[in-house]
């Protein structure tokens, strides 16, 4: 967007002690034409937006929707801007902003170039090892997977996904699945200056179409699967799934982990044009015949509330056995593509299975099925996914350790893929024994209007299942456990680590895992401490009473 970003986002991070260029070597390596005197002329950093612009860097102005970025350039120079990047059309928009002007034919498209050459942190450079995780469901767990398993290496690691960012130890709230190629490199640069050895990514469809991981090539690119979802950005599944597709070229990676257990997967290693090895599930898998082709097999030994325990065997006979800190057999399999992409990174079988073999990951994936209530009373699953298949794999890892009735609890997001909608409220209705309706993020959306369509699509797959619907949501998870006891568990799915929902484009401060645990409460149950076993605090915000909307933010 060319207009500053919210003010209620996280900061953009930027290296402590960046590079300087001088703008006239910026011109002679990319530009077209200069307007302005760039004689003289250094830049520290490169930024879209005026809102994180820091002075002495360049400001980028791309085009947006409604209105072109170029048109902030002179609010640009006032927070200390020392040139603008843009097409022509902008060029001629920010001259009256007094600042040299480079002009170039397609910012957008030339903005992740940029920034590794602004932060040298480009192929070639010496930067962090990358492993990038593409797909519709998992590629968060992945990413936290991936850091969970270094750090028992020993790796000082980074990670960037929807959750969270990472910086060797430090946590920061993340603004995007993946973030714009300006920061993304700011990012890296900041990671090389604290001696992180390897960075997780979660790599979004639309980071690949909209340039946001331009300039970078990952070590490994890993796979997980595609469903049904983002059909608001995408005309339908064959175009959703060709977004995906570039990250398994050359020019983004060198080498690849996929995975066999959906639809798609024999497709992307069909296509795949760097050296690639596959992995498979059974007990998930689409097609057999095209999991027991794979080279990596995840065979499911155990479920627990605790975690699920698995073998991961390659062709050549080795094998290993662990534990996964979630339930859930897709959560095996994205462990082991983990392990796997380790592997294709370079770390040694011999270290990996020392750290593992007969142990468990020691990884916390915020808000993916987390378990927040206490050994006696229902069992309440704050989870993230926000997708039919989502929705179909977890329900039905819940019900196998479940010896009560199994109870769904969710929303869908405004202004977001609505044709979703229907297939949303059928898989939740099929995979539970009551189904309790509320709200999400309802964006400029009527909440009224998303709910209906989800009840519409649940009472057409069961007309005779009992579903409730209750608004708001903190009113809706009070009703939800004064429904269940000791034995049942509710799945709540779609707010799983976030901290707000956004209600009419504000951020209105919320957790469910906060909520969870005041209902538990008020119903008599015992709830554990929130910080344990969690390395570091999982809520935000304060409220004041289960009924009603939280009050301030936690200081």
């Amino acid at each position: 967007m060319p207009t500053d970003a919210p003010s209620n986002l996280p900061p953009v991070l930027r290296p402590e002690h960046p590079p300087v260029h001088a703008l006239s070597d910026l011109a002679a390596r990319f530009g077209s034409e200069v307007r302005g005197d760039a004689a003289g002329v250094e830049l520290t950093g490169i930024t879209l937006a005026t809102a994180d612009l820091r002075p002495g860097e360049a400001f980028v102005a791309i085009r947006g929707g409604t209105r072109h970025g170029a048109e902030f350039a002179a609010a640009a120079a006032e927070k200390g801007a020392v040139a603008v990047i843009t097409d022509a059309a902008g060029a001629d928009l920010a001259d009256s902003a007094g600042l040299p002007i480079v002009v170039v034919e397609h910012p957008r498209a030339l903005l992740g170039d940029l920034s590794a050459w602004v932060y040298g942190t480009g192929p070639g450079d010496d930067i962090p090892l990358l492993f990038g995780t593409t797909g519709t469901n998992g590629k968060t767990s992945v990413s936290h997977l991936l850091e969970g398993i270094l750090e028992q290496l020993g790796v000082v690691t980074g990670l960037s996904s929807t959750a969270e960012r990472h910086i060797a130890g430090e946590v920061i709230v993340s603004r995007l699945t993946t973030p714009e190629a300006s920061e993304f490199h700011a990012l890296l640069a900041l990671m090389r200056e604290r001696g992180v050895e390897a960075v997780a990514v979660e790599v979004s469809a639309q980071a690949l179409s909209r340039h946001r991981v331009d300039g970078l090539v990952f070590d490994v690119a890993g796979f997980t699967n595609l469903s049904h979802d983002h059909l608001d950005d995408y005309a339908d599944m064959r175009e959703y799934f060709e977004a995906k597709m570039p990250l398994f070229r050359p020019d983004r990676s060198k080498r690849a982990v996929i995975c066999l257990d959906s639809e798609y997967g024999p497709e992307v290693a069909e296509r795949c044009e760097v050296p690639a090895v596959t992995i498979a599930t059974p007990a998930i898998a689409f097609e057999a015949e095209a999991a027991a082709s794979a080279d990596w097999i995840v065979d499911i030994i155990d479920e627990r509330q605790d975690g699920t325990e698995f073998s991961l065997t390659a062709r050549d006979g080795r094998t290993l056995t662990t534990v996964v800190p979630v339930i859930g057999r897709h959560m095996a399999a994205n462990a082991g593509l983990a392990i796997v992409m380790l592997l294709e990174g370079g770390y040694r079988w011999e270290r990996l299975t020392s750290a593992l073999d007969g142990g468990r990951i020691e990884a916390y994936l915020p808000g993916r099925t987390q378990l927040v209530s206490g050994e006696r009373g229902p069992a309440i699953y704050v989870d993230f996914g926000h997708s039919p298949d989502a929705f179909e794999k977890t329900l039905a890892a819940i019900r196998r350790v479940t010896p009560g009735k199994t109870v769904m609890l969710f929303g869908a997001d405004g202004d977001r893929d609505a044709t979703k909608r229907h297939d949303m409220g059928r898989t939740a209705v099929e995979g539970s024994d009551i189904l309790v309706i509320t709200d999400h993020h309802p964006r400029f959306e009527d909440p009224d209007s998303i709910r209906a369509t989800l009840i519409e699509g649940a009472r057409r797959a069961r007309p005779e299942a009992e579903i409730l619907e209750f608004s708001p949501p903190e009113r809706a998870i009070v009703e939800t456990v004064a429904r269940v006891g000791d034995g049942d568990a509710v799945l709540w799915a779609g707010p799983g680590h976030q901290d707000y929902r956004d209600i009419r484009g504000v951020r209105t401060p919320y957790s469910a895992r906060e909520l969870a645990r005041r209902a538990l409460r008020a119903a008599g149950w015992p709830v554990p401490d929130p910080h344990w076993p969690v390395p570091y605090p999982d809520d935000h915000v304060v409220i004041s009473d289960p009924l009603r909307p939280f009050d301030f933010p936690a200081s």
